[in-house]
Order: structure tokens, then C-alpha cells, then sequence
């Protein structure tokens, strides 16, 4: 449950300590530091515990690992390997959650949810939307939102910092590969990919590469091995929409109206600004987004009959970012 500088509940108890002189097991994130403490971490009562703990957060769990998206990177998966949980010795009943998957962008599955409240801290402290939060009491408690509404149906901007710093799939990034395939493997459809520039460094840092280090390379090896026709970097658009939002800018201060300009290359922020702060809605950028301007772009050229070769053009972008899932729908 705990997020260093943003949530210290103690309420999954997963971090208890022995300290000495105190008559029961502590958690450690919130419990005050003083002079002379003597904390035990690693005691044969405080693994026991964290073991009974954990057979407790499991026995209402959704235990369908193999089949879950976050299966191998899942920390309570994580943990129960780490504790040598092999059985359960609670037979807890089990909730029936209806998945939310109406969003473009977020997939809510509250059969995996734990409890930690970590999203909802997220979402209310951090990124000021707040449209998660606990629900109901005791054994029927939930994360969820308003009168039950679907995620696609409230103020959410599609940020993804909930699925961030979830530890389970009860929240997940909802995935396209299945429509990506498709395009690739239909002789009728050019693929287009687009890459935006913080994918280069963050695909090589997840499969063990040199830290920092682009492997745009690659990465465009790669794409045209698995069927794609064309790779175009994000970061030409991106230089298309500072010369766009220059020249608005410019007029802007020429007419002195509309002032300060607000980009709108980030959907979550274009969102953000619409549902919350309405009165800003005038400031914002026409322009759209990088991602957006490559992919009108690439279409209108390969809609011209010279280039477009009989078949359809399909664009796939290659983002860090949730939110352009909602701006590609």
C-alpha cells in the first residue's frame, strides 16, 4: 500500500517489523522513527505473519496467473514466491466483478484488486482527477467510481498512472495486438509505424540493453521483420507541430487574444483542461498532437493513387504514453 510521499496507510501489513520493546508487530512504513530503535526485519514471527498475511489477501484473490496480463511482473506474484507460498490454508469467499473495458485506454478488473488503494491516492493527491476511490465496507469493499459508472463515462484523462502503480491486473493498459496482427498478416493493408522518441531508449532498457541507450535501430529492424512497411519517426511530427504552434502562437500575440497558449500536443492534458478547467479551453492549442499530425500526414500521402498502390493504410503507433490510445480511437 505504500507510495513514498504520497500514501502511508499501513493497511496491507505486508512490511510489519519486530521492534523491540513493543508488544505487537509494527508496520514500518508509518510507524514513528526515535532514537534507540531497534527494528527486526527478518524474524522467523515476522515472516510467519507476512505469510499468514498473504495466504489472507489470497484466499479472495482471482488466482488465474497464467492467463493474467501481469503474470511474471505481478508483486503479489512476486512475493509469494519470495515467501514460498506454495498453499493457501483460507478458503475466503470470492467476490464477481463485472470487468470495465469501455475505456480506450484502461481495462479495470476489480477481481485482482487487492485492496492497496494506491490508485486512488494516485488519482486524487497527484493527478487531482480523483474519479476512483474505496467503496462500500468490510468484505464488500471495491475501488470504483461514481453511481458505478464506466471509466470511459467520468473525468478520467487516460493517464495510465493508476495502472502504473498497481500491483496486480486489476488494472492493466487495454492492448491492440490482436488488431495489429490482423493488419499485418492482410496482403491488402500497408502497415505504417510510427515511434515516439522515448520508445528508442525505453525498449532497450527493458530487455537488459545499455541504459540510455537508442536502439531505434532495432527497433525498425525489427518492425520490418514482423511485416511492417514503413517505420517514420514521431519526432519529424513533432518538429511539424512547433513550426504549427509557432505560427499560432505568433498570430495570436499579433491579434493579443487568447493569451497564454496552452499546447495540445498531450491528450490527457487537453482532457484534463476540458473537464476541469473550462474557462481554459480558449487558450488551448488547435494543433494537434504530434502523434496525430504524422498519421493525417502519412494517410493523405499514401491516399493519392501514385503512391497508395491499391491498398488500404493502416497506422500503428508505438507509444510510452495511455492516453494516445483515446486520441487514436
Amino acid at each position: 500500500c505504500y507510495l513514498k510521499d504520497i500514501s502511508k496507510t499501513g493497511s496491507c501489513r505486508m512490511c510489519i517489523v519486530e521492534i523491540k520493546g513493543a508488544r505487537a508487530l509494527q508496520a514500518a512504513c508509518v510507524y514513528p522513527v526515535s532514537e534507540g530503535l531497534e527494528v527486526m526485519t527478518n524474524t522467523k514471527k515476522v515472516r510467519d505473519q507476512r505469510r499468514v498475511t498473504l495466504e489472507l489477501l489470497l484466499s479472495t484473490h482471482e488466482k488465474k496467473c497464467l492467463s493474467c496480463i501481469r503474470n511474471k511482473s505481478c508483486e503479489l506474484q512476486s512475493l509469494s514466491e519470495e515467501l514460498g507460498v506454495d498453499s493457501i490454508a483460507f478458503e475466503g469467499d470470492m467476490n464477481s466483478f463485472e470487468i470495465d473495458d469501455v475505456s480506450p485506454s484502461i481495462v479495470r478488473d476489480n477481481n485482482k484488486c487487492i485492496l492497496c488503494r494506491r490508485c486512488v491516492n494516485m488519482c486524487k493527491d497527484v493527478q487531482t482527477v480523483a474519479v476512483i476511490d474505496t467503496m462500500q465496507r468490510g468484505f464488500n469493499t471495491r475501488v470504483g467510481t461514481a453511481f458505478e459508472k464506466a471509466l470511459s463515462d467520468t473525468a478520467c484523462v487516460n493517464c495510465g498512472q493508476c495502472r502504473v502503480y498497481c500491483p496486480t491486473g486489476a488494472i492493466a493498459i487495454k492492448t491492440h495486438m490482436n488488431e495489429a496482427w490482423e493488419a499485418l498478416a492482410d496482403p491488402n493493408i500497408r502497415v505504417v509505424a510510427q515511434i515516439a522518441p522515448a520508445v528508442r531508449v525505453a525498449v532497450g532498457d527493458h530487455y537488459g540493453l545499455t541504459k540510455g541507450k537508442s536502439v531505434m535501430g532495432k527497433i525498425v529492424n525489427a518492425l520490418h521483420r514482423m511485416g511492417f512497411d514503413e517505420v517514420y519517426d514521431t519526432s519529424f511530427s513533432a518538429d511539424l507541430t512547433i513550426m504549427e504552434e509557432s505560427a499560432e502562437f505568433l498570430d495570436r500575440i499579433k491579434k493579443g487574444e487568447k493569451l497564454p497558449l496552452l499546447t495540445s500536443c498531450c491528450p490527457a492534458w487537453v482532457k484534463f483542461i476540458t473537464d476541469q478547467y473550462k474557462e481554459y479551453i480558449p487558450n488551448l492549442s488547435t494543433c494537434r498532437s504530434p502523434q496525430g499530425m504524422l498519421s493525417a500526414v502519412i494517410k493523405e500521402y499514401f491516399r493519392d493513387p501514385e503512391h497508395a498502390g491499391g491498398r488500404k493504410t493502416v497506422m500503428i503507433s508505438i507509444m510510452p504514453c495511455t492516453a494516445k490510445k483515446a486520441e487514436a480511437v
